[in-house]
């Protein structure tokens, strides 16, 4: 599961707007890579679990 999750974390810090301001904020902040992968995982664990909970489906735009 973790790898799978980790693998999610890095497209998202490649191709997510968010996720990707998110992980360059922390690296700015001087957090080691590894950990800024880390926080994007939990991220992604968290909006899935708010997703799931609300019977939502992801959208790329905010409302």
């Amino acid at each position: 599961m973790r790898r799978a999750i980790y693998l999610a974390a890095v497209v998202a810090t490649r191709f997510n707007p968010d996720m990707k301001a998110k992980y360059h904020q922390l690296i700015a902040n001087g957090k080691c890579k590894r950990l800024a992968i880390t926080a994007i995982m939990r991220k992604l664990v968290v909006m899935a679990n708010v997703l799931l909970r609300d019977g939502r489906k992801w959208t790329e735009t905010r409302t």
